[in-house]
């Protein structure tokens, strides 16, 4: 097989020299590359046939319901139910951040305090208005 890569290499650096792939459609513009470029490539079938299916990544997921969730938020103005959204979000987030595998910069459990006391002042603020109507 080595002998055979060697003449497959050795002809395409000939028609190379005489300049044969100089006119060629598409010559000197970067390769489309698709969305699975950097997957390796014995995983790309299996990921195609998911994609085809309907099913993504728990990763794609997670992102869109952030998405979803901060278009709910922009449209909101009640403070209670903005308290509600960002805590859901942070927690997204959160699980987001564990699936990537990477170092949070804040403290799992501090987020996790954020967490509940957003949804402790979302809880206050029902309370108030609840009591103020």
């Amino acid at each position: 097989m080595k002998l055979l890569d060697a003449l497959v290499e050795q002809r395409i650096a000939a028609a190379a020299a005489r300049g044969e792939f100089d006119a060629l459609p598409g010559a000197g513009a970067p390769l489309p590359l698709g969305d699975d470029a950097l997957v390796p490539e014995e995983v790309r079938v299996a990921n195609r046939i998911l994609k085809n299916a309907g099913f993504v990544p728990p990763a794609v997921e997670q992102l869109r319901a952030l998405r979803d969730l901060q278009t709910e938020l922009n449209a909101v103005s009640d403070p209670a139910t903005r308290c509600r959204l960002q805590a859901r979000m942070l927690a997204l987030d959160m699980a987001l951040e564990s699936l990537r595998g990477g170092p949070l910069v804040l403290p799992r459990e501090y987020c996790r305090r954020i967490a509940e006391r957003l949804s402790e002042r979302a809880g206050n603020l029902n309370a108030a208005e609840a009591g103020s109507r």
